[in-house]
């Protein structure tokens, strides 16, 4: 049995800065040019992205469309790919040079298996390492069960744009994404896959995914209109991932687990953006943190009890802005001085590692 054909799916916006090394590290691979394709999206770019693009043509394809957002890109390339496996990159990020071939094996160890996620290793602006995010050892889930479920939560960082390759059987069956995820169309795309064919997720860090200051998703500093845009997304997911999940047989229980992960980090954002009460805010952290931790020492409770009681007095987009600034001083070792507590993942712990589209 031959090696599979493999459509590399590139969607970018505005990447003139980033594009052609996101290129190079798709041509440089040690894989055969004769068993890929390269299909580029642009998202409607108003700068020099797609004449960079074009100066790798015939070895690349470029499909130009109106600016719509991730979901929208990949609704336009998907269609387009010929392969029986599609790799995804975002056009800021780059791969490592053996990326497809180490993803193209495991594909064909696993036959069972349909979305395939790694490790990857963070980089600044200029490409300078800052740290290695790996999961503790090479794991599967199907979403068959609340357990599953649960675990899985931990694998969604792997399974991000420029970690993500699913079989094109599995694309066919998961169909279009909602028009409504300018951003993270990517964890749309690879819960359903999941649920569809099961996603195994390796170590290696194969990616290098870039932080910069044009990222949609990723924001350092307060943006009125990045963080509607993300809450936007997030409502997205919360509306439509459920009745996708409950098609093809995802258990409730499951389906309750992924949706109310999204649901507290939506009304984070809709609270920080102004919108809302202070009992609101109480509610929202308190569900918060019984989903984040557990065996939480008597000292914590009290800690806990003090965020409760300013966010019972403040205005909500008061006191995200102070949580901000507590996240951002790194002010978090004032829980190791009152107690400590077991953290299980949630959305908000894993968005600051990971996730697209920037």
């Amino acid at each position: 049995m031959g090696k599979p054909f493999v459509s590399v799916l590139i969607d970018t916006y505005n990447h003139e800065r980033f594009i052609e090394e996101a290129l190079v590290s798709v041509l440089e691979q040690d894989f055969s040019a004769s068993d890929r394709e390269i299909l580029v999206v642009d998202d409607g770019s108003t700068d020099h992205t797609p004449q960079i693009v074009r100066k790798f043509e015939p070895q690349v394809r470029l499909l130009r469309k109106e600016n719509g957002g991730q979901a929208s890109a990949f609704n336009a390339g998907i269609p387009e790919c010929r392969g029986e496996i599609v790799a995804f990159l975002d056009g800021d990020d780059w791969w490592e040079r053996k990326k497809l071939c180490v993803v193209i094996a495991e594909f064909a160890s696993h036959p069972q298996i349909g979305t395939l996620g790694h490790g990857f290793q963070e980089v600044d602006e200029g490409g300078k390492p800052l740290a290695v995010i790996a999961p503790k050892n090479e794991c599967e889930s199907c979403l068959s069960d609340l357990r599953d479920g649960s675990d899985f939560l931990m694998l969604r960082p792997f399974l991000g744009t420029s970690r993500l390759a699913i079989r094109k059987e599995i694309l066919r069956q998961v169909g279009s994404l909602p028009d409504g995820l300018v951003i993270e169309a990517d964890e749309f795309l690879a819960t359903v896959a999941t649920a569809l064919g099961g996603a195994r997720v390796l170590r290696e860090p194969l990616t290098n995914y870039r932080y910069h200051s044009a990222n949609l998703f990723q924001f350092e500093e307060w943006d009125v209109v990045k963080a509607k845009r993300k809450h936007d997304s997030l409502a997205c997911i919360v509306s439509e991932l459920p009745s996708r999940l409950q098609r093809v047989g995802v258990p409730e229980e499951v389906i309750r687990t992924l949706s109310n992960c999204v649901l507290l980090d939506t009304e984070r954002l809709r609270l920080a953006l102004g919108n809302g009460w202070p009992w609101q805010t109480v509610k929202v952290e308190r569900a918060a943190n019984r989903q984040t931790y557990r065996d939480a020492s008597f000292g914590y409770h009290l800690f806990h009890a003090a965020v409760l009681g300013a966010a019972a007095v403040l205005p909500p987009s008061a006191f995200y802005r102070l949580r901000r600034w507590y996240a951002k001083r790194g002010l978090a070792r004032t829980r190791q001085i009152v107690g400590s507590a077991q953290a299980i993942p949630s959305l908000a712990i894993r968005t600051a590692r990971a996730h697209e589209r920037k």
